[in-house]
Formats: C-alpha cells, structure tokens, sequence
C-alpha cells in the first residue's frame, strides 16, 4: 500500500526518517472501516511524530497523518474523526478517555491509499464542502472551534485575543472566530503575518507583547511561555485563557497573584469530541465558511509539505491527494 510513513525518529533531523512509497499495512481491528482517502492534511503532530514527541519508537514504521475526507466501500463520502476513544470512559467526551489516542499514534494514519477506523469515526461529509476543505478540520480547525464555543465562555460581540498567526489552530481561529461573530485581535512578531491575518478576517493585529487599546473577555493560547505573561497581562478581571498548545514552552511564571487577584481562569482544551466535529462541519457549511489552504499537493510529494510545515512558510493548511 502506498503511504507516507516514518521509519524512525530524529530530533535534530525529524525529515530524514520520513518515507514516501509502499509499506506493508500493519494489522488493525478487523472490524473498523476501511476509508479509501482523497484528501489529508497536514497538522504539527505529523511532525512532532518523527522528533518522537508524538510517536513511541516501538511504533515505527507508522503511517503519518490524522486528518483526512474520503469515501467507503459503499460509497458514502465522510470525513474521518482524529480521536481513537471510548466516550463513555471520558464521560460523553471522547477526549477525556485516559486510554485515546490520535491515529497515527498507536494505529496507522490516514496519509495512505486507505485508512482503518471505528465505524463510529466516520461523519458524513456535507456535499458542499470538497474533499481538500473536509480534510483540514478534524484537528486544528475542531480545535479552534472547541476553544471558541466550548471553552472561552464567549459570545457575539465579545473581544478574543489569539496569539500568533500563521499556524493551523491560530488561522482557524482567526477565521471562525469572526464568522461565530467575536471581535478577533491577533498578536506576532511578524509584520507580513499582521497584514495576512487582517486578509483572512482578523479585526486588528499587534505586535507581539504590544499594549492593547483595552482588555480582552478571553485570550487563545497555543504558544504558552513567550506569550503568558501578555495573555494574562490582556485580560480583563474574570477573563479566560484557552490553552491548547505551548510551541515555545511549557513552563512560564505562573503570576498566581494576577489570577487569584482579577479571578481570572485557566482552562486546558484539547481536540473536541465526534459530536463538535459534526456541529463544525455543520456550521461551516450552513455558514459558507472555508478553511484557509496554503496549497494542495499529490501524496507522492508529501516530503514538499513536511519540509515547508517545518520550516514554518506556510500560511494556512496543507493538503495531500490521491
């Protein structure tokens, strides 16, 4: 079967164990689903994989890919749910089973011909979303929207702060959150990167650490140390911080007196359930939303995208086809 896999890990050199080409499938349940893939998408963790931060070295070689839109044996067109978990042991989430996993981690991943997964895995794919478009949502965009509606205790007409712009969850939430109708105020260092998120519908965009005109309702981290002390220093009293990510640490000063002080809290998102990826596409599609694709490339290139993904030009999500 072909498929882009990694042989092994390196974390000074992750793309040198990437592999574009046939590998033997490894075994999985015989009752889950076969989905022949169209389209898959890259995230992070693809590359987190082959430094070994997402992959356990006993799991190699191990098809890539958590994303993906495809069609089953029958001919029903779906998009694939990342999460491999018993909702009932995370009671009704999915994500908060002890034992889930993301595919790709302990199962086979959906860069490939064909991906294996639970039957309850599979969503319909809404007819007026392509199949490139379907495949960017199940992790960074199902992330975003989870941290929006779920988890910032926000609604129309209230301000979020995202910091940094150009990631997969930092677009996604630029993007949706103005189309969920929040006043969406982007942070970088990157002078071009404040020009695009304006493009893609940021309402206005600071450098990074900048004095904002007033205080936030709630604040989307994924950058974690270099950011926590402005997202916390942003926030007005009672306020929330979303955190789904820490790219450039895990350990800040906490400034405990500034949360027991304002009451601000502190809320840790990660994923969303099955059902809140059936609510997005939803959503999305009644709402005439897309998501923002850098650009499409075949399957048998995907050592392009990952070499762009990690050396961060990218604006937006990649896709890979077959």
């Amino acid at each position: 079967m072909f498929a882009v896999y990694a042989a092994g890990m390196d974390a000074a050199d992750p793309l040198s164990w990437l592999r574009v080409g046939e590998i033997e499938q490894p075994p999985t349940p015989e009752d889950w689903v076969d989905v022949h893939v169209r389209a898959a998408s890259l995230n992070h963790h693809d590359l987190f994989s082959l430094t070994g931060q997402a992959l356990a070295a006993d799991r190699v070689p191990m098809i890539l890919g958590t994303d993906a839109a495809g069609v089953t044996a029958d001919g029903r067109e779906v998009v694939v749910y990342a999460v491999v978990g018993d909702a009932a042991a995370g009671s009704g989430d999915e994500t908060l089973d002890p034992r889930r996993s993301l595919l790709s981690e302990l199962y086979p991943g959906t860069f490939a011909d064909v991906v294996r997964v639970p039957a309850r895995n599979l969503i319909d794919k809404p007819a007026g979303l392509s199949f490139e478009q379907a495949a960017c949502l199940p992790t960074a965009w199902l992330t975003a929207y989870k941290m929006i509606v779920k988890k910032s205790a926000t609604a129309a007409g209230d301000t979020i702060l995202v910091q940094g712009a150009g990631g997969g969850v930092s677009t996604a939430l630029i993007v949706l959150g103005r189309a969920l109708g929040r006043r969406v105020w982007v942070t970088t260092r990157d002078e071009e990167k404040r020009a695009w998120a304006l493009s893609i519908g940021a309402d206005q965009a600071f450098e990074s650490g900048a004095r904002l005109p007033e205080r936030v309702d709630a604040v989307m981290e994924t950058v974690g140390q270099a950011t926590w002390g402005h997202s916390l220093k942003a926030l007005r009293p009672g306020g929330v911080v979303v955190i789904s990510g820490a790219t450039s640490g895990a350990n800040p000063p906490a400034d405990l007196n500034r949360v027991f002080f304002l009451q601000l809290s502190i809320v840790g998102s990660t994923m969303g359930t099955q059902a809140e990826l059936a609510e997005l596409l939803s959503f999305m599609a009644e709402h005439d939303v897309r998501p923002v694709i850098d650009r499409v490339l075949p399957m048998a290139d995907a050592a392009e995208a990952f070499a762009l993904m990690h050396a961060g030009d990218v604006h937006g999500k990649l896709v890979l086809t077959r």
